[in-house]
């Protein structure tokens, strides 16, 4: 699959049919939307296309398929791993669906909201709050990240624990295909058994397979009461028996369960304003729970709290306390939500978004921190994450005093390489919710099976045989 770089001509027919608000050629205002999030990866574009709706993103699809003309999908350009990133070498377009910020509709008979591809989540949120609802997915970047985009990369978050990745939550969606065809599957059927399913082989494709324009996204009854707590424990150990204690105990209230080594609450209380410890003693692991119920529900506090104390008088928690309001549960949280804050604060690290099975990820987080210091001295392995859906953030900190830049250049491939050996040794996967993008796509490509490797390639020829939807990104 070769392309060709865009013509003076191509440029022409798109502006014309986009207009000024829909087509921009000006380097200073490409130029934001040409570096990842982390600051990393550039790439080059000499037009960002930004259509307002979907009959205009299929017909600037369909023009650039007919010129064999490469284009880059972008929401937010939230990407940890620089997916909605062009070439270096300018040869692709930009299509961003910022423009497309239209929420359809919202049905609470149905429980499904109908957005399109460049909704803010946090908009999502808000537009689902004041219907007595909510879109149960949220981030960090909550702010910025966009539905396409977290359809695109089957975004994962703090609640997959109880509803699953994004793309459990998607109930159709309506795309622009690589030949500016459009597929309008928007219906949000809970049955629907006619074959291959489009939709869910669009979510967590990256842009690779085509744009997503908007989508049907399954809505919960709004919470009534939340309960947030946060434990002291000896070890991850400790934290999944008692996460399965919690759990049967609970019923599905908890939601969240995050695990936190207490290097990293050192790291947030030194360097986020404000910060303290929750509990009195010191404790070498932690956890921050979230608990809910519906309206007219009992108030899972009292569940949580009675489980919490049997699990400290059996020894599985140290110390525990609950939120005794909304500003002290949001304090909770923020300890867990600012520790890659306050770690790039402190300083450059590797990092690595792994899955193991919820069962090794104890082990695998103990094992694997001794096997990499022990191979790279003085480098501090941060290890954290969403306990409950086996996903490791897996960040190893340069040596102290160290060059950042440079350590990072010389070690951080080799740190990455061992990293993500150890994790397929346990089972697991290399992406748990980053997806695979620009970044990890060599390592991807050394560690995958073949036949998986076959597959996507050939899913990638059928329905892409020009290869122009985000060369260079997810499949090798």
């Amino acid at each position: 699959m070769t392309t060709s770089p865009p013509e003076p001509v191509l440029l022409e027919r798109l502006a014309a049919r986009l207009g000024p608000r829909g087509f921009t050629a000006d380097p200073v205002d490409i130029e934001p939307w040409t570096v990842d999030w982390r600051g990393r990866v550039r790439g080059q574009a000499a037009a960002l296309l930004s259509p307002a709706d979907a009959a205009e993103t299929a017909d600037v699809v369909a023009m650039c398929a007919a010129a064999g003309v490469a284009i880059v999908p972008q929401g937010g350009n939230t990407s940890m791993v620089a997916g909605a990133i062009p070439p270096a070498d300018g040869s692709a377009l930009i299509l961003s669906t910022r423009r497309m910020r239209a929420i359809r509709s919202i049905s609470a008979a149905d429980g499904v909201a109908v957005a399109e591809a460049g909704v803010v989540l946090a908009d999502l949120h808000a537009a689902a709050e004041a219907e007595g609802l909510r879109f149960p997915l949220s981030l960090a970047a909550k702010g910025s990240a966009t539905i396409g985009g977290l359809i695109s990369t089957n975004a994962g978050g703090t609640q997959v624990l109880r509803f699953g990745p994004m793309r459990a939550l998607v109930l159709g969606i309506e795309a622009v295909l690589p030949d500016g065809s459009r597929f309008d599957g928007l219906t949000a059927l809970r049955k629907d058994n006619r074959g291959y399913d489009l939709r869910q082989l669009l979510a967590g494709a990256e842009g690779t397979l085509g744009i997503i324009t908007a989508a049907s996204l399954r809505l919960l009854p709004a919470i009534g009461r939340r309960a947030v707590a946060w434990a002291g424990l000896p070890s991850p150990e400790a934290a999944l028996a008692l996460l399965r204690r919690l759990e049967a105990a609970t019923g599905e209230a908890i939601e969240s369960f995050e695990l936190v080594p207490d290097d990293a609450l050192q790291l947030v209380i030194r360097h986020i304003p404000g910060s303290r410890n929750p509990l009195a003693g010191a404790h070498p692991w932690h956890v921050l729970i979230e608990a809910t119920a519906p309206a007219g529900a009992p108030d899972p506090a009292d569940a949580l709290g009675t489980a919490l104390g049997a699990a400290i008088e059996a020894g599985l928690a140290g110390d525990a306390v609950i939120a005794a309001n909304e500003k002290q549960a949001d304090a909770l949280w923020q300890l867990r939500e600012n520790i890659s804050e306050a770690e790039r604060i402190d300083g450059v690290a590797a990092k690595h978004d792994v899955s193991v099975p919820v069962s090794a990820m104890p082990g695998f987080i103990l094992s694997a921190r001794k096997e990499v210091e022990a191979r790279f001295p003085d480098v501090r392995v941060l290890a954290f994450g969403h306990l409950g859906d086996g996903n490791v953030h897996f960040n190893v900190r340069a040596p102290a005093g160290v060059a950042g830049p440079a350590w990072l250049a010389d070690t951080a491939a080799a740190v990455s390489r061992m990293v993500h050996d150890l994790t397929v040794a346990a089972g697991g996967s290399i992406s748990a919710e980053h997806g695979i993008g620009q970044t990890k796509l060599a390592e991807y490509a050394r560690l995958a099976s073949p036949a998986r490797l076959a597959a996507q390639r050939a899913i990638k020829a059928a329905l892409d045989p020009k290869g122009i939807m985000n060369p260079g990104k997810l499949v090798p």
